[in-house]
């Protein structure tokens, strides 16, 4: 019997795992949670029912409940089918040179005579010389002619073409919103089983986002909102960049459709970009797609992979992504377990490496002053650690922009705001029901860490509360504490 390796692995940097058949069992997952490995559980929409979705949720809380862990939930929706449609057989050869007609008209099984569009409107969004590409770019075909519903193409490399296989057009272009019916749906379902972070598939703009939002107010059930997060996987997308980041509360570098539009020489420097203004701007960001590709079939990762996430890390992000590798690879717990220990690495070089972010903005808020004073102090004084009294987790992630290494440990009486937090870079939440009497919070804090061995006595710490204690947007006191 495979014994796993339970030894917790301390990092800062957040790890997202995709729930599927391989991993959707209580034992895994409160073995992934207990080993410091996973974070936060991704549901992908594109796929199940609603009572699936219900169901693995309720796994989730559970595993998290058996750890002794809260971890966040993230419904990723499934936005437009942008697809072709079902082929006899489950697929077909294609050729060099050969000609495939598309039709967004055709219901029926296709084959060499044509192929249903289940992306009705491509037809109107393609001309002659456009460049299509499906499977993920794996097979590439210029646009020969365009009429009606039908659309003629010549392939310029082969492939065997499966059903129902993402199509993209080189460049970008596609007039396809960012919502369907089945995301409405699906929206709703999130929302009622409990998610915390909503991801919201090829968004092109802000006001995609602002729709996303309203959408979540309109149908959340009061307590605190679903954090949103903008996937950034189309050409317009990155042309709208810092307008999306300020609408949203954290952007995912979606590597797999970007690349498509892109092209995957260019992902590289746009993943640098997008992690470095997400940051300044204040949100967070998630690394995604085929990060641990091989570990689908193979118990270790090739080089390639480990430098991949370790790259990411050390651009800052906050979190990186196990998509099929979780879902419905072989390893799902090798797969956390060495992404886990691959973040822990390249943390420790962090700050000799890139240095870390030390300056001050204007924004005049009184929550960046607590914050990046708190940063500036721990350094100064050598501080074990940064703690926060936090209602919603706002101070702890303010706290975070900064990239220390330092850990931060953000406590709140709030599972909700708990489950936020496991989101952010460098914060560790704990649950803890203070006193209104800030004193006597104050030791209650104290008491807490040193029981869970945190902190030893002698230890200086930096603290930040509010004044008002026990409401939420008050913090405003920053205090250089040493333990007893």
């Amino acid at each position: 019997m495979h014994i796993r390796d339970l030894s917790r692995i301390r990092h800062n940097t957040k790890i997202i795992a995709t729930l599927g058949p391989a991993s959707c069992n209580v034992k895994l997952l409160r073995d992934m949670i207990a080993a410091g490995g996973l974070n936060v559980v991704r549901l992908n929409f594109s796929h199940g029912t609603p009572e699936s979705h219900r169901a693995a949720a309720e796994t989730v809380r559970e595993a998290a409940r058996q750890a002794g862990q809260e971890v966040a939930l993230m419904a990723d929706l499934q936005g437009p089918k942008i697809r072709i449609g079902k082929i006899a057989g489950g697929g077909l050869d294609v050729r060099a040179g050969d000609t495939l007609v598309f039709d967004a008209a055709y219901e029926g099984e296709g084959g060499r005579e044509r192929i249903g569009l289940d992306y009705r409107e491509l037809p109107d969004d393609v001309q002659p010389g456009d460049v299509l590409l499906l499977d993920d770019g794996l097979l590439a075909l210029t646009v020969d002619s365009v009429s009606g519903s039908e659309i003629r193409a010549v392939a310029e490399n082969a492939r065997f073409l499966k059903s129902g296989k993402g199509i993209n057009k080189r460049g970008g272009g596609l007039s396809a919103g960012s919502f369907t019916e089945k995301d409405f749906r699906d929206l709703n379902t999130a929302l009622d089983i409990g998610c915390d972070y909503l991801a919201v598939s090829f968004v092109k703009n802000a006001e995609d986002m602002k729709i996303a939002r309203d959408l979540a107010a309109a149908g959340g059930k009061g307590g605190l909102p679903p954090g949103l997060v903008a996937k950034i996987e189309r050409i317009e997308a990155v042309r709208n960049l810092d307008s999306i980041i300020e609408a949203s509360d954290g952007i995912m570098v979606a590597r797999g459709d970007l690349a498509v539009e892109v092209g995957n020489a260019a992902v590289p420097a746009l993943q640098k970009r997008m992690i470095r203004r997400a940051r300044e701007l204040r949100r967070f960001s998630i690394t995604a797609t085929q990060m641990m590709e091989s570990m689908i079939t193979n118990p270790v990762p090739t080089r390639a992979e480990v430098s991949d996430v370790a790259n990411a890390v050390l651009d800052g992000t906050d979190a990186v992504m196990c998509s099929a590798e979780t879902a419905v690879g072989a390893y799902p717990f090798e797969t956390v377990r060495q992404m886990a220990a691959i973040c822990a690495a390249a943390e420790k070089e962090q700050d000799s490496l890139i240095g870390t972010v030390d300056d001050f903005d204007d924004s005049r808020r009184t929550d960046h002053a607590i914050a990046g004073g708190a940063v500036h102090v721990a350094r100064e004084v050598d501080a074990k650690a940064i703690v926060t009294l936090t209602e919603s987790g706002t101070t702890a992630f303010q706290i975070s922009r900064y990239g220390i290494q330092i850990p931060i440990y953000a406590l709140t009486p709030h599972p909700a705001a708990q489950r936020r937090m496991a989101m952010y870079r460098g914060v560790r939440p704990l649950h803890l029901q203070t006193s209104l009497h800030r004193d006597t919070a104050l030791e209650q804090v104290e008491a807490e860490l040193v029981k869970l061995g945190i902190l030893k006595s002698g230890e200086r710490y930096i603290i930040t509360s509010g004044t008002k204690m026990r409401e939420s947007g008050s913090t405003d006191t920053l205090q250089i504490m040493r333990a007893k």
